[in-house]
């Protein structure tokens, strides 16, 4: 299987400025591939990426005025268009939504890097047009002639390179007799069978809390700005705007982080347990968004990243993977004697039964997931 790597690179003042105009010529290239592609269809004519990109190498890149494109490397607007034609087979696909116009504000900021110059030595990373850059990581990386779509990325503070390479599935000792079942909520992020506590929902916790009453404030704040600097319906930046707009874009960043460590850190724990196998339920969690009074508490656990965490490190340890049917009962059922309680409300957190069981009700329902039998 492929395993992902993260890196943190650590580029000179030169290099930087080098790897955001790959990032603008990247989106540059999509944005014009996407616009080229609109009006092509408008005429009937039946269009794939190739044929644009050999018009953009043919037209654009050919003209004086474009000629900061060879500034950078030529695959990357080469993979744009490549990025392009997945994101129209996914929408073709009904996996995604139409493919929409890259943002210099909103999108994120990244660029593919060729992979065949792409080397690594002495804790540096050769990128072809930038250099040899400086990196720092806790990972172990295997020297290899060739490394799986390695892409370059700013998150508003630091720039990372992110890479895959082929590697053979964990062999490590399970536990026969272990066999796991995981219930996500909202009140707490998980609940665990074989575990005493559940784990907790880390957006209760004091940092995250003061992280976002301070965005709160500091949105307000920003928001006031711009009415007061207002001229007519024409809103002004000025330099405290855009102090305050970094400012906010950096708190994201944090809450960001800390709810994807509190997942990786979860998803460890559990797999540590060596089980041999994992259950959890087949969430509709798009249709749970759609819920207004609990999208916004669902979104920040992150619920979907937890399943996708659990799955990929399950396979990479060769633990079995399940996902319960939707209608599975888990917690209407009596994890003793397999009873079903119909009238079980919302509202009950304890999960009581005629057999005399008094247990909670997502410890309930994570023990009749780990007993649950694929039909």
């Amino acid at each position: 299987m492929i395993k992902s790597v993260k890196i943190r690179l650590l580029p000179t003042k030169e290099q930087e400025i080098l790897m955001f105009k790959s990032v603008g010529t990247a989106r540059f290239a999509y944005n014009w591939g996407l616009a080229r592609w609109q009006e092509l269809y408008k005429e009937g004519i039946k269009v794939n990426s190739k044929d644009i990109k050999k018009e953009f190498n043919n037209t654009i890149k050919k003209k004086q005025e474009y000629k900061w494109l060879f500034d950078v490397s030529g695959q990357i607007t080469s993979q744009a268009f490549k990025d392009l034609q997945n994101s129209f087979n996914k929408f073709f696909n009904n996996q995604a939504k139409y493919p929409r116009f890259k943002s210099k504000k909103e999108s994120k900021q990244s660029f593919y890097v060729r992979y065949d110059r792409m080397n690594i030595k002495d804790n540096t990373v050769n990128i072809e047009k930038v250099g040899r850059v400086k990196f720092t990581t806790n990972y172990y990386i295997p020297i290899l002639d060739k490394y799986n779509n390695p892409r370059c990325s700013y998150d508003g503070k630091y720039w990372y390179l992110s890479f895959g390479y082929e590697q053979g599935e964990n062999q490590v000792e399970l536990n026969n007799d272990l066999s796991i079942g995981i219930d996500l909520g909202v009140k707490d992020l998980a609940n665990v069978n074989c575990l005493d506590k559940p784990i907790k929902n880390i957006n209760k916790s004091k940092e995250v809390k003061r992280l976002k009453k301070k965005l709160k404030r500091l949105q307000r704040q920003c928001s006031r700005k711009y009415e007061m600097n207002k001229e007519g319906l024409k809103f002004i930046k000025t330099e405290n705007i855009i102090k305050l707009e970094k400012e906010i874009k950096l708190i994201h960043r944090r809450l960001t982080n800390i709810r994807n460590n509190h997942i990786h850190q979860a998803t460890n724990m559990i797999i540590k347990q060596r089980p041999i196998r994992v259950v959890m339920e087949d969430l509709n969690i798009s249709g749970m968004m759609k819920n207004k009074h609990l999208s916004e508490n669902i979104q920040e656990q992150k619920l979907y990243e937890f399943i996708r965490q659990m799955e990929y490190k399950c396979e990479f340890n060769g633990i079995e993977f399940v996902k319960a049917d939707r209608f599975f009962p888990s917690s209407k059922m009596c994890s003793s004697c397999r009873n079903i309680k119909k009238d079980l409300k919302l509202s009950d957190r304890i999960y009581k039964c005629e057999c005399g069981l008094e247990i909670d009700r997502d410890k309930n329902a994570s023990i009749n997931l780990s007993n649950y039998k694929v039909s």
